[in-house]
């Protein structure tokens, strides 16, 4: 018998009931934080109802397990830890959750400036050192990743000038 030919048997999942959801949704709520957009996905694939559905996320806010500042706030900084994002690409992120403009607007003027620009200094001294920056075409090259990682133009043009000051001085 070939590979293709085997019989596939998938046992059928049954529906998870509205209450069994709440339950499995304020777990993961309480481990880590979660957008409501996100919860909203998982409870549509799990085949419940738009009602439903509201009465969960109601159920997961009134308990404060979803809470949408904490949630901007955690992603903010985790992007900027570990991730090494700017703060373009974290506004662009939290919008695809679909998270409120003002919650948006508060997580990033939370961002700790050193840590911001410690995240920057790491990513382009990174970058810096598979190219030559001191080459036009690789600045572009330095520019380009910086931007894509949701920095401002400002600050990637003074973390290049510092760089090539400091190749310049050894």
């Amino acid at each position: 018998m070939k590979k293709t030919d085997k019989k596939v048997d998938h046992k059928e999942r049954s529906p998870i009931s509205a209450e069994a959801m709440k339950l499995r949704l304020a777990g993961l709520c309480a481990r880590s934080e979660q957008c409501e957009y996100d919860l909203r996905q998982k409870i549509f694939k799990a085949g419940l109802s738009g009602s439903e559905s509201d009465e969960i996320i109601g159920f997961l806010r009134t308990n404060r397990y979803l809470d949408e500042e904490r949630y901007a706030a955690a992603y903010t900084r985790d992007k900027v830890r570990f991730a090494g994002w700017g703060r373009r690409k974290i506004r662009q992120g939290l919008s695809a959750k679909r998270v409120s403009s003002a919650a948006i607007d508060r997580a990033i003027d939370s961002i700790d400036s050193k840590e911001y620009i410690a995240a920057l200094k790491r990513a382009g001294i990174a970058k810096a050192r598979s190219i030559n920056i001191s080459s036009p075409e690789d600045r572009a090259k330095f520019y380009r990743h910086l931007a894509s990682r949701g920095f401002e133009m400002e600050l990637i043009h003074k973390l290049a000038d510092a760089i090539i000051a400091k190749l310049g001085n050894k």
